[in-house]
């Protein structure tokens, strides 16, 4: 490279504001022109109250069970059995990287955190390979997740973040060419009168509770000496409680004193309610409505009791994603293809790793699973051994089983006997006496012949 080159292509990172923002204007890049924030802008922000209550830390549990399985582009089978994984932009996004700041995962985690809260979302294309308004078949390159504002008999208005400008902006939409994801269990969750609509609002009254006694209020009653009833001796109990708070709030340990005629009645004892109460059985109440325990969002449930939460919570989630992503991002010509959105669950995720030994045997054994696809499953190197490619039972000679990979074994089949192998008495002995017990007559002189054939044969070997 010349000495020309290098200065034409040198980048430093210390290059001035105004150069970065020239350099932008000039490439189209008008995201660097956005002023900086502090605060990342495409993040969803859940709407007031829901996050300083225990839904929060639902709807988080919900959404990373969520996204910790793996959905992909595949081609199907005419019985709907996997065959292959496409290679295009929509799987990219669902396996990889979703935009410019988020990776497929993340995109998931906002899609149903988005989706709990709101009741509906939008998941729209953002940079595809044609327009989407004028065409039905496209490749997507960048996905991003949008709050529904508008509905309209064949279109929506929803906000994205766009990630030229740095802001969210409103988009009109065609309903057939985004995704719109409704939650399963809106009725439980976002309806009005729902049970999680009620236990949020219980939870915000229970926060407010907590702050009114947290706060620095003293709430203390004075009772002076005189009645209160004319305007001069109103004007005086005024004056007096001025002069109180005066005197806690520039004493250094808050020290005050009054009169021997004057008594203090103090007010800020605990006030009895039932809220904790209603709290705690709305949330069993939800628990039960969503068909699972408690257990699961504390970390301490069993396998039985996280099979049903998957079975109940995920697996419902996961189809509403699935059938909406296909119906929409997939032609009808694809489709017949055998394209379509699929979801794998890990089904040895929850196995105890003592388990995972007999598990092995038997799915090896009864030739489900190779054991190189098993040890992909637990995170082990694939083995170079061909026999581990291979739908077969070791514990079984494979000829027996398999007479056509016999020879791989190092099995060796009837016909490869070799010429040289010596043959041994017990052959000659047995033919001999079959020889000695036949009467030679004219009707078995042709079996006599063959026989002594055999024997000369097996001498000349």
């Amino acid at each position: 490279m010349s000495l020309k080159d290098r200065f034409n292509n040198a980048w430093n990172a210390f290059k001035t504001e105004e150069q970065r923002r020239d350099e932008a204007f000039t490439n189209g890049d008008y995201s660097a022109l956005s002023l900086p924030g502090y605060r990342r802008q495409d993040r969803y922000r859940m709407r007031f109250g829901n996050e300083r209550s225990l839904i929060n830390s639902i709807y988080n549990r919900i959404a990373n069970d969520v996204a910790a399985v793996t959905i992909q582009h595949v081609r199907v089978d005419s019985n709907d059995r996997y065959i292959e994984t496409m290679d295009s932009g929509l799987n990219e996004c669902l396996t990889l990287s979703a935009n410019i700041d988020q990776t497929s995962r993340d995109f998931v985690i906002d899609l149903v955190l988005s989706m709990l809260d709101e009741g509906v979302v939008s998941a729209v294309p953002v940079d595809t390979s044609v327009d989407i308004v004028n065409n039905n078949s496209f490749d997507i390159h960048t996905i991003r997740t949008g709050r529904i504002i508008s509905w309209m008999p064949h279109y929506v208005k929803t906000e994205v973040y766009n990630e030229r400008t740095g802001t969210k902006e409103e988009l009109t939409l065609p309903k057939d060419k985004i995704a719109i994801i409704e939650n399963p269990f809106y009725s439980v969750m976002n309806e009005p009168n729902s049970t999680l609509k009620r236990l949020i609002y219980k939870w915000n009254l229970l926060d407010q509770i907590d702050g009114q006694a947290a706060s620095s209020k003293l709430n203390l009653l004075f009772q002076l000496p005189y009645s209160l009833k004319s305007p001069t001796r109103l004007a005086q109990a005024e004056e007096r409680r001025k002069a109180l708070e005066d005197q806690l709030e520039n004493s250094t340990y808050g020290i005050a004193y009054i009169d021997s005629t004057e008594n203090v009645t103090q007010l800020n004892r605990p006030i009895e309610n039932d809220l904790a109460n209603q709290i705690n059985d709305l949330t069993n109440q939800l628990y039960s409505q969503l068909g699972v325990g408690k257990e699961v969002f504390e970390g301490t449930a069993n396998q039985e009791q996280m099979l049903i939460y998957n079975n109940k919570v995920i697996e419902p989630i996961l189809s509403v994603i699935q059938l909406e992503f296909t119906r929409k991002f997939l032609t009808p010509t694809a489709r017949t293809q055998g394209q379509k959105i699929q979801y794998h669950m890990d089904p040895f995720r929850l196995v105890p790793v003592g388990q995972l030994a007999d598990i092995a045997d038997k799915f090896t054994r009864n030739e489900i699973v190779s054991s190189n696809e098993f040890r992909a499953t637990i995170g082990f190197k694939a083995s170079d051994d061909p026999r581990a490619d291979q739908l077969i039972n070791k514990n079984i000679p494979t000829d027996q089983i398999h007479p056509e990979l016999a020879n791989q074994n190092g099995t060796m089949d009837d016909d490869s006997i070799g010429q040289d192998e010596e043959p041994t008495n017990i052959d000659l002995e047995s033919l001999e006496k079959e020889l000695d017990n036949i009467e030679i007559d004219e009707s078995n002189s042709s079996e006599v012949e063959k026989l002594l054939d055999e024997i000369s044969s097996m001498l000349e070997e």
